[in-house]
C-alpha cells in the first residue's frame, strides 16, 4: 500500500504577540521567525516521523527550496514535486502567550495545480493507496474524480473551511480529519451530534473530529471512541491537527487498530504543541513511543 499526499507548501512567518491584532490596530511583536509549513508539508512529515513512506505532490514557488529540504530530511519522497519560478505559499501566524494562533494564507504556487500533474503524479497508484489531501491547494474536485476511479482510499482534512467543500463528491471520501469547527461547519451541532448526523449521511465513512483540550473522538458504523488528550505545556499549536492525521494514519497502515491508533496520534499531538513551530515540532516515532 503506497500513500500519496498532495498538500500545500508555504513559508511560515511566526511572530509572538501579546493578543492578536485588531482592526485599525498596530502592534509590535516580540519575536520572529521563519519556518517551513504549509497543511500538505506538515502532514508528509508527521507520516514520515511515524515510520511509513509518503509520496508528496506540490508545486514548489521561489524561495521554497528549504521546504523540500525540510521534507527530505525527514524522509518524505519529494521527487514528484515541482517547481516553478512563481511566489510560494505563505502563512502570516500570531501566536499569543498561550500558545493559541491565528493564520493568513497566501495560496501562491499551492493553486497552480493541474489535471496533467495529477495524472502524472498518481499514475502508478492502485486500488487500495492512500491519497491525502487538504483544502490549501487548488484542483480539488479533479483530483476527488481521478483518486475515485482509481479506488484509491481518500483522507481528507477539509481545512480551511469554506462552503465550497460541501459541493465536492465527499461520499469518495474514506477517513475523513475534522477539527471541531470544520465538523460543525459540515454537520452542525455539538460533537457528538456532529458524530451522529455524519454517520447518517456517510455511513461508510470514518469520521476522526479532533477537539482540542477536550481530545478527539472517532466514529464509524461498528466504533465510537473518545481520546482523551495527553496533558502538556501549551507553547504553539500550529501543526498539532497535521501530527494528529499523519500518526493516525500511519497507525492504521501499520495495523493498530483503531483505539490505538487513537492513542498514539494524541500522544504525537501532544508533543508537538509544546515546540515551536511546525515542521520542527513534530516529533519522531521513538519519542512519541517514550510518553507515557
Amino acid at each position: 500500500m503506497k500513500i500519496y499526499n498532495i498538500g500545500s507548501l508555504n513559508i511560515d512567518y511566526v511572530y509572538q504577540v501579546e493578543h492578536f491584532v485588531t482592526v485599525g490596530e498596530t502592534l509590535s511583536s516580540a519575536d520572529m521567525k521563519i519556518f517551513p509549513g504549509g497543511k500538505g508539508l506538515n502532514q508528509s512529515i508527521a507520516l514520515a516521523k511515524a515510520g511509513v513512506k509518503v509520496i508528496h505532490g506540490a508545486i514548489c514557488g521561489e524561495n521554497g527550496e528549504f521546504l523540500l529540504k525540510t521534507m527530505e530530511s525527514a524522509g518524505v519522497n519529494v521527487e514528484r514535486v515541482l517547481k516553478k519560478e512563481y511566489p510560494s505559499g505563505h502563512a502570516i501566524i500570531q501566536i499569543e502567550p498561550s500558545g493559541q494562533n491565528c493564520i493568513l494564507l497566501f495560496a501562491g504556487t499551492n493553486h497552480l495545480i493541474d489535471e496533467n500533474y495529477i495524472m502524472e503524479f498518481l499514475s502508478d497508484a492502485e486500488e487500495g493507496d492512500v491519497l491525502l489531501l487538504q483544502n490549501e491547494v487548488n484542483g480539488l474536485d479533479m483530483i476527488f474524480e481521478i483518486a475515485h476511479r482509481k479506488k484509491m482510499q481518500m483522507a481528507f482534512n477539509p481545512s480551511p473551511f469554506h462552503e465550497k467543500i460541501k459541493q465536492l463528491p465527499l461520499e469518495y471520501v474514506t477517513w475523513w480529519f475534522c477539527n471541531e469547527i470544520e465538523g460543525e461547519a459540515l454537520f452542525g451541532g455539538t460533537a457528538e451530534e456532529i458524530a451522529e448526523r455524519f454517520i447518517k449521511q456517510y455511513p461508510n465513512g470514518n469520521l476522526i473530529l479532533t477537539l482540542g483540550e477536550k481530545g478527539s473522538l472517532f466514529r464509524n458504523r461498528e466504533l465510537h471512541i473518545k481520546q482523551s488528550i495527553y496533558p502538556t505545556k501549551v507553547v504553539d499549536t500550529t501543526a498539532a491537527g497535521d501530527t494528529f492525521t499523519g500518526y493516525f494514519i500511519a497507525s492504521v497502515v501499520n495495523g493498530n487498530n483503531i483505539e490505538e491508533a487513537m492513542r498514539i496520534a494524541s500522544k504525537a499531538a501532544s508533543i508537538t504543541v509544546s515546540g515551536v513551530g511546525a515542521a520542527e515540532s513534530i516529533p519522531c516515532y521513538a519519542e512519541v513511543k517514550e510518553l507515557e
